[in-house]
């Protein structure tokens, strides 16, 4: 069955509608923000936020060389899509309803359960990001894809700031785990109603790539190394550049370790992140077809390698305000090139296996939280600020080949 214009518009609004509905989600369980937030006022380590940035970031993504032998069998791959986002909305749910009780539940459990949740959540988005990057390949017309791109970064940011907003007013009502536990309920109901866009896409092209075993699909990912230059290149430009990620979580340990801040700043932190989100979103859907990614990668690299050198030579107390402003520029720009450089050098039939090599990807992503965690609790935040931005340096590297 072919694509038509009428069944690649629905798709459009399809997946333009679960963005929209995920971006207000992603604010109330902001992987910055609200998640180190919470764990640190549930009693976590710098170790602990170590390790579950780990499972957020990296980790998770990993996981996607996983699934990617096993969807990629499947001709069409929605059912997988939806299985994901089911399981992040039922995690969402029973971390609202873990907190909002936590008062019947020890401090170790609920860090415990912290962890086993925000897993579920984590896992499920990997899984069904291979299945989303596959069926949007193939169930939107080419030319409409930057098209695609632009609009969803003026939708989602304003409804982010919005979101922002009311997440802000939603930690300021009351105390640790009550505000918590409204900001996952809200997510779940955002989530929940996302989730209908999936619901509506029409997956009409079938995409195969047979893998018989573990030992097959290496062989496939061996060949598609030697074939495609440019995906050496994108690996490791996600094996440097990747970490960039870790660093905000890190941030917000950092400023409530060493100058006390409360949930009334980390509502502001969470509302410049977005607001430097939306700026860069707002630019790009102007420049829209204009721009190259490889630019947006540089810029990335640069201003990533900048925010711990901001912090380092402060002498005083450094603005946090312009460090997540930042941050939210960083997060946007990295993920709009990344996404369209994946489009770029994947066809239709191997994207499924090229979403998997990416999740092997994230190796130094999902090793460096953890290392950065024990690094901070032996040696200090000096240490580990030193160490990504010497990782992020070397990332240029590979503008220059």
């Amino acid at each position: 069955m072919k694509l038509t214009q009428k069944i690649s518009k629905q798709n459009f609004y399809s997946l333009l509608w679960h963005a929209g509905f995920l971006a207000f989600a992603k604010v109330f369980m902001d992987v910055d923000t609200i998640i180190p937030a919470m764990l640190v006022d549930a009693g976590g380590s710098a170790v602990q936020i170590g390790i579950l940035t780990a499972i957020m970031l990296g980790g998770a993504s990993f996981t996607q060389l996983v699934y990617a032998p096993f969807i990629s069998n499947y001709h069409f791959k929605k059912k997988f899509l939806l299985l994901g986002i089911n399981s992040r909305i039922f995690a969402l749910l029973a971390q609202g309803l873990m907190l909002y009780f936590s008062s019947l539940i020890s401090e170790t459990n609920i860090i415990w359960m912290i962890f086993i949740l925000i897993c579920i959540f984590s896992f499920g988005g990997a899984f069904s990001n291979v299945s989303y990057t596959d069926i949007f390949g193939k169930s939107i017309e080419q030319g409409s894809r930057k098209s695609f791109f632009s609009l969803r970064q003026v939708i989602t940011g304003i409804i982010l700031f919005f979101a922002a907003l009311l997440a802000k007013r939603t930690l300021n009502l009351s105390e640790y785990p009550t505000n918590y536990a409204y900001m996952f309920f809200i997510a779940f109901g955002a989530l929940l109603i996302a989730s209908l866009g999936f619901w509506n896409i029409k997956e009409i092209i079938p995409s195969q790539m047979a893998v018989k075993s573990p030992k097959h699909f290496f062989h496939l990912v061996k060949t598609e190394l030697k074939q495609n230059q440019k995906l050496k290149y994108f690996l490791g430009f996600i094996n440097t550049m990747g970490i960039s990620f870790a660093l905000l979580p890190f941030v917000i340990l950092y400023a409530k370790e060493f100058y006390h801040t409360q949930n009334t700043d980390t509502g502001l932190f969470l509302l410049y992140k977005i607001i430097g989100s939306v700026v860069v979103g707002f630019i790009l859907f102007f420049l829209a077809g204009k721009y190259k990614y490889r630019y947006l990668l540089y810029g990335s690299a640069t201003l990533s390698f900048a925010l711990p050198l901001f912090i380092l030579l402060s002498s005083e107390m450094p603005s946090f305000i312009i460090i997540f402003f930042i941050g939210g520029m960083i997060f946007t720009t990295y993920s709009i090139s990344m996404n369209g450089v994946l489009l770029e050098i994947s066809g239709i039939k191997n994207r499924t296996l090229y979403t998997g090599i990416i999740g092997a990807g994230n190796i130094i992503p999902a090793i460096f939280p953890l290392f950065g965690g024990w690094l901070i609790k032996h040696y200090g935040f000096q240490s580990y600020f030193i160490l990504f931005m010497a990782i992020i340096l070397s990332s240029f590297f590979l503008f220059i080949n």
